[in-house]
């Protein structure tokens, strides 16, 4: 039987905005993530990324542009796909996909994402990408605002999460505080390509406190309890690993660093949002025959502090085996490359820590969610 195993992995740092990588084509930035990965180009099939604001810069197939910018033959083809957060995550799911099915023997899959230069929501200018028969179906819950280009909203999901599970200001505010310090505390050099002179991650706050963090406004509803502290933040990144099959590793000298153990996608209600990993965990574990408890190390995507926290207390994980090292609120999340980048983070760390299995998913628009558990060879 065919299976999908990754054989390399390769990231650029993660940029603030407007910070270190900002001045750099979102295209050229791609490409350093190709050129990044132990692969010869000339064994690649297809290169697969993920990019959500596919306007301007990132417009007209930026998997493709990132394959010539490379410098890789032209004969190898790249496209481009948008399930929104978890586009890259998705991006390796198709090529696990493919490979298992034998379309395909090794496909880069990641993604790319520069919001410093191609701001969020770009893509859709000054047209209402919702139609009417979406804002009839909606227009009476609550959180929906029908009179809006974009009625659905990320931050009043956070907030009703919130609400839903009962969660304090001082709580995000706390987590937020938490990734932070994991990731200052953590090294993720052996995992970074430097990129125009920026070597490290860019977002960490190292002397952030809780009352920094609780002098900040929540913009997403009059006294609610999500600001941008217990956020993600907007970074500009890049990320691509390498998906084959195990025969065709052996074949051509290539060593298996882990087997793409389960891969699914779930949704959940697009006005809430940010739930779909819930479900996509619970998928994840029966079609995998594993426990919550078989998993020593969950990525769960900090789109905001209460999609973890909601996680957490839903599925019954072990909060010390969630997030090890920080996540989106610390290190930034630029949208289409974050799966890519999470999923070469969690393999560093199994492989660091000699864990056999890790979960990742993460939250996306239009209320979905992807989940992919590695087992580490």
């Amino acid at each position: 039987m065919r299976d999908a195993v990754i054989v390399a992995t390769a990231r650029t740092p993660v940029g603030k905005r407007n910070g270190g990588l900002s001045g750099v084509h979102p295209v050229d930035l791609g490409s350093f993530a190709l050129n990044a990965l132990a692969v010869d180009p000339a064994l690649v099939d297809d290169v697969i990324f993920g990019c959500v604001s596919q306007s301007g810069e990132q417009s007209w197939n930026v998997g493709r542009n990132v394959v010539l910018a490379a410098g890789w033959p032209v004969t190898i083809p790249g496209t481009t796909l948008d399930r929104q957060c978890g586009s890259s995550q998705q991006a390796i799911h198709f090529a696990a996909a493919s490979v298992v099915a034998g379309h395909a023997d090794l496909i880069v899959a990641g993604g790319v994402e520069a919001m410093s230069r191609v701001p969020m929501g770009s893509s859709a200018g000054t047209a209402q990408p919702y139609g009417p028969l979406v804002r009839a179906r909606f227009a009476a819950e609550e959180g929906f605002d029908a009179e809006a280009q974009i009625p659905f909203s990320q931050g009043v999901g956070a907030e009703m999460i919130a609400s839903r599970w009962g969660f304090t200001r001082s709580q995000l505010d706390e987590y937020a505080l938490a990734s932070h310090e994991k990731a200052a505390a953590a090294s993720f050099a052996d995992e970074i390509t430097p990129v125009a002179g920026v070597s490290a991650d860019e977002g960490i706050r190292r002397d952030t406190t809780l009352a920094a963090l609780g002098a900040l406004k929540t913009p997403f509803k009059q006294d609610g309890v999500v600001t941008a502290g217990s956020a993600s933040q907007i970074s500009d990144g890049a990320a691509a690993v390498a998906v084959t099959t195990s025969s065709f590793a052996a074949e051509h000298g290539l060593t298996p660093l882990a087997r793409i153990h389960t891969a699914v996608v779930a949704a959940d209600d697009p006005v809430i949002m940010l739930t779909a990993p819930i479900p996509a965990t619970f998928k994840a574990l029966q079609r995998s025959g594993l426990s919550i408890d078989d998993i020593g190390v969950y990525e769960v995507n900090e789109a905001f502090a209460p999609v973890p926290l909601a996680w957490l207390a839903s599925t019954g994980a072990r909060a010390d085996r969630l997030n090890p090292r920080g996540g989106a609120i610390a290190l930034g999340h630029p949208l289409g490359a974050t799966g890519a980048r999470l999923m070469t983070s969690m393999l560093h760390y199994q492989r660091d820590n000699g864990i056999r299995y890790g979960l990742q998913t993460m939250c996306e628009g239009g209320g979905m969610a992807n989940a992919t558990i590695l087992e580490l060879l």
